[in-house]
């Protein structure tokens, strides 16, 4: 399908600056453009690209202003980073759905799946797994049984959901994902590490996506809660017992030790840990690598380092750190010259 800059214009409530009749079919990023693609401008260190582009239309902030003349037909926009967002979801919408089971999917007779949902060969849905409608459970993806998915959820290939686990709807969980294996739970005893099993469940709440490779932990009791809208990236763990305050975003690699409890609008950076039983407020924000050894409830702090300290005490520390050999030196030979004079004034006396 093609659209003007017009349409695209009236679609977003932008100001169309070029050709209001240019026309797209397709997207590119702003380095690799062609004729009929829309690109998108957000972050002025790629500023240069958008004089040599050849995409057809790119969207720019609209209190952006270009340094020389602009090849391409610009939208003017609020937020370009947002607009080119709504655009590709729009997209991605307009492709049709897969619908129907496949021959060589295993769904038990007790099982409940809804209306225009789609299971793939040796996908397996459980006894009394109940799918909701216009779900997507692809091959090799595992619902056990008793398990909840709800509405318009995407399974990809070898997701597991663990039995008893509740999904919401439109809930993304990617390749690999593992929903409700058992909490890392042990009790030391003389002959070694006693399993304590954990007959809890996990429930992931509305709007959530979970990336490729991450788990999350079923709980000992009760259960695991993903609140709604939380953005899980690839390699993620969240333990038993956790609670993932809605619209929270975690990148890779994070890990959430048990019973942990973590506030909305949360950001964490790539390879953050944070210990368990620990509390953090709304909209902690973390840099990458940060450890987390205790709790923030009052949260709105941004957070470096390991153990994690206010960011502006961080990088006052951080200047220090990088001098730390020179202090070094500089004590030990203060440190000898202090013995010199002491051992001067023991000969006087």
């Amino acid at each position: 399908m093609e659209f003007s800059a017009a349409q695209i214009a009236q679609y977003l409530g932008g100001t169309v600056v070029g050709n209001p009749d240019a026309t797209v079919n397709s997207f590119a990023k702003i380095e690799e453009g062609k004729p009929g693609a829309l690109s998108f401008l957000a972050n002025n260190h790629y500023e240069h690209y958008l004089y040599e582009t050849e995409s057809s239309i790119v969207l720019v902030n609209r209190d952006f202003k270009p340094e020389r003349e602009v090849k391409a037909t610009m939208i003017q926009v609020d937020n370009a980073y947002e607009c080119i967002a709504r655009l590709l979801n729009l997209y991605a919408q307009a492709i049709p759905k897969r619908e129907g089971i496949h021959p060589l999917a295993c769904v038990a007779e007790t099982a409940e799946v809804g209306e225009n949902c789609y299971v793939g060969p040796f996908a397996y849905i459980g006894d009394g797994a109940k799918v909701g409608a216009g779900s997507q459970i692809y091959p090799h993806a595992v619902v056990e049984e008793r398990a909840k998915v709800g509405e318009d959820c995407i399974l990809y290939p070898n997701v597991s959901v663990y039995h008893d686990c509740v999904v919401g709807n439109r809930v993304i969980l990617h390749s690999g994902c593992v929903i409700g294996a058992d909490g890392f739970g042990f009790a030391p005893t003389p002959d070694g590490y006693q399993k304590i099993p954990q007959i809890g469940i996990v429930t992931i709440e509305d709007d959530v996506e979970i990336g490729a490779n991450a788990c999350v932990d079923r709980s000992t009791m009760n259960s695991t809660f993903i609140r709604r809208g939380v953005k899980l990236d690839n390699l993620v763990q969240v333990a038993h017992n956790c609670d993932i305050g809605s619209h929270t975003v975690m990148s890779a690699q994070v890990g959430v030790a048990g019973s942990t409890k973590i506030g909305q609008w949360c950001m964490f950076g790539g390879q953050v840990g944070i210990t368990g039983h620990a509390k953090i407020g709304d909209r902690v924000q973390t840099g990458a690598q940060a450890g987390i050894a205790g709790s923030f409830p009052n949260g709105n702090v941004t957070l470096l380092g390991s153990p994690a300290i206010d960011y502006k005490n961080f990088t006052r520390s951080s200047i220090v750190f990088k001098k730390l050999p020179d202090f070094y030196r500089e004590f030990n030979a203060l440190k000898d010259e202090v013995e010199a004079l002491r051992k001067q004034l023991s000969e006087k006396e």
